[in-house]
């Protein structure tokens, strides 16, 4: 089994993000295969661990996925690597909202017997540190707390204060790393920017955190913790392990599914699941690609930031079209938030592709959190009836026509229904993992044209 660490923090804005990339980039630097992986549902830092890696960012949320699949899941995206590094998700113990431990940083890190090293931010303390990481080292007596990242350290003589109340704690200090303001990663309405919206300073963001983490920590000592994590039970996730209907015996239809800078969003595991199910994956960009891959029989527009381009979406009025025609055609669609407001009419008053007779807009209101679905109408995604898991993560509302029917009952955490189903066009708001349900891969796959 791979040698393994997780990054956790007392709280969101400790420095998880900068120490984690970091760490991937020096160890990379220093010949290592390093596999990246996130706790949580976000997808903007695994882009940043994929810069980071030259390896797909993964994530493991054992509320989408459940905890059955996190070691698998674990296992499949760290085959062959030397090392993986996973960043873990706000506080180490806050997870599901109401819900105890679920698809917590700590709840990741039992389900995979991991080391965990706190990152502390130390900006606004000396002593009060051991109290903090004593805390958070006996809050669970399974989760092994390891090792103490200081972040923020204002100078020599504050970090020998933090070094030397930490002795009393018993979790050793394994890297202090200074304020610094040249490693920037700007952010706006949903985090931070991705990456391929500022591909070259990202590039250099991630090799100053990399030789900030190399001046700053004790990457041997962290090597051997990692290395001290023990073997898991059971095998690796397999996208193919449940074979493809016999329908698609000889097939290899093309799905098309979009990219680029406005759309973002993806799991690695939807393409790989698709591939399994017998298609052939080809991606394009919205942005610039002024028609879809020839013989596209099916299209997939994830999550991504469409609001942000709305001018250049819509000014590409041939891909538009395209779009449009092909869901007339009755080709299977399957479009997630940014993708609903790409096939919307509108989007803040520019013309989108119109293939849902919806306006969509801008909001002040975040819609943030885990949801309890049940698919309300038969669709290309799910028969009617099936219960699944999935995440809101928008600041944007659609204002739908008459017509569609919806996709999604919600029960929590109000009872609503979200999206819409329209022929084979399925478009929601709801981010959903499908590894958790790898027949919806197989389901969409099937109702390709040959």
């Amino acid at each position: 089994m791979v040698a393994r660490l997780v990054i956790a923090a007392p709280s969101s804005g400790s420095g998880k993000t900068t120490v984690a990339t970091g760490l991937m980039a020096a160890f990379t630097a220093a010949g290592l295969a390093v596999s990246p992986h996130k706790v949580g549902p976000d997808y903007i830092d695994p882009g940043y661990h994929a810069l980071a890696t030259g390896r797909p960012g993964r994530n493991l949320d054992a509320y989408l996925c459940g905890p059955d699949l996190i070691a698998p899941l674990f296992a499949h995206g760290s085959a062959g690597c030397d090392l993986a590094v996973v960043e873990g998700v706000m506080g180490m113990y806050d997870g599901a909202a109401g819900q105890g431990e679920l698809a917590s940083t700590a709840h990741v890190a039992k389900l995979l017997r991991a080391p965990v090293v706190l990152v502390v931010d130390a900006s606004s303390q000396s002593r009060s540190v051991a109290a903090l990481v004593h805390g958070f080292a006996s809050w669970d007596p399974e989760v092994r707390v390891a090792g103490v990242i200081l972040n923020k350290v204002g100078s020599d003589r504050h970090e020998t204060l933090l070094r030397e109340a930490l002795e009393e704690s018993g979790v050793p200090v394994l890297g202090a790393l200074r304020r610094v303001r040249q490693v920037r990663a700007p952010s706006r309405h949903l985090g931070l920017v991705p990456v391929a919206e500022r591909q070259a300073e990202a590039v250099e963001s991630v090799a100053a955190l990399a030789a900030q983490v190399r001046e700053g920590c004790d990457l041997e000592a962290l090597l051997a913790l990692a290395r001290s994590a023990p073997s898991l039970p059971g095998g690796a996730w397999d996208p193919g392990a449940v074979p493809a209907p016999a329908s698609a015996a000889g097939r290899a239809p093309r799905v098309a599914v979009a990219g680029g800078a406005a759309f973002t969003f993806s799991y690695a595991e939807h393409t790989e699941l698709l591939t399994a199910a017998g298609a052939e994956v080809v991606p394009f960009d919205p942005l610039h690609d002024e028609r879809l891959p020839d013989g596209t029989a099916g299209l997939v527009i994830g999550g991504g930031f469409p609001e942000v381009y709305a001018p250049e979406l819509s000014a590409n009025e041939p891909l538009r079209a395209a779009v449009a025609e092909l869901a007339r055609s009755g080709a299977p669609v399957a479009a997630e938030c940014a993708g609903l407001l790409y096939l919307a009419r509108e989007l803040d008053g520019k013309p989108m592709c119109g293939v849902l007779d919806a306006e969509a807009r801008m909001s002040e209101r975040l819609t943030l959190g885990y949801r309890e679905a049940v698919a309300v109408s038969d669709s290309v995604l799910a028969a009617a009836g099936t219960r699944t898991r999935g995440h809101e993560f928008h600041r944007t509302v659609v204002e739908p026509g008459a017509g569609p029917a919806p996709a999604w009952g919600l029960h929590a955490p109000e009872r609503r229904v979200e999206g819409f189903v329209q022929g084979n066009v399925h478009a929601s708001y709801l981010h959903t993992h499908w590894a958790a349900r790898p027949e919806v891969a197989r389901r969409f796959v099937d109702r390709c044209a040959p």
